[in-house]
């Protein structure tokens, strides 16, 4: 006899590669890329920065942060610049990371918006599907298969991606922000 029996829905989906998922399990690395954000920074004024954070690291540590991010993809060096017989580099972050929580009431508050979102979404990718579906479905069949998974989920892995991709393009070129800024 079960004691509890409850249907769990999905909730919540991450889409990362392993490296990515790596490269962020370090606090000291998820505040470089939030530094890295929004401008592009030396080694030294990393360092100096995550100390003014409170992170006391010593700026070979810093260079190594770096690095695990540059390697996964998540930080591009943005410019060169002579510096006293060698080159200084500065960092940029192409990725940004949101680490918040909607407060518990949020659910309730905006469940006409979250609907309004799911029939905006699902209208989205019934047009996506219909246009672009033989290459969705080209570009599915060339994936390697996760490590980590006995059932893979292509199609939605690339419609997540599009989706996710045109959101970061519409922030990035002010648009969201432009939008938002009509409302209010």
């Amino acid at each position: 006899m079960s004691l509890l029996e409850t249907d769990v829905p999905v909730r919540n989906v991450i889409t990362t590669d392993p490296e990515k998922a790596k490269a962020l399990e370090n606090d000291v690395r998820a505040k470089i890329l939030d530094m890295l954000a929004d401008q592009e920074m030396s080694i030294r004024e990393i360092h100096e920065e995550l100390q003014r954070r409170g992170e006391d690291k010593v700026e070979t540590t810093v260079r190594h942060h770096v690095n695990v991010l540059k390697d996964a993809g998540l930080v591009e060096i943005a410019r060169l610049e002579d510096a006293s017989g060698g080159t200084r580099k500065f960092y940029k972050s192409n990725t940004r990371v949101f680490a918040y929580d909607l407060p518990e009431e949020a659910d309730k508050e905006l469940a006409e918006a979250h609907k309004t979102a799911r029939e905006g979404v699902a209208s989205l990718v019934e047009e996506l599907f219909h246009e672009h579906g033989e290459t969705i479905e080209a570009v599915a069949r060339t994936m390697k298969p996760c490590e980590y998974c006995e059932t893979q989920h292509y199609e939605e892995f690339i419609v997540r991606e599009l989706v996710n991709r045109a959101l970061t393009n519409v922030n990035e070129d002010g648009t969201l922000n432009d939008l938002i800024a009509d409302v209010e």
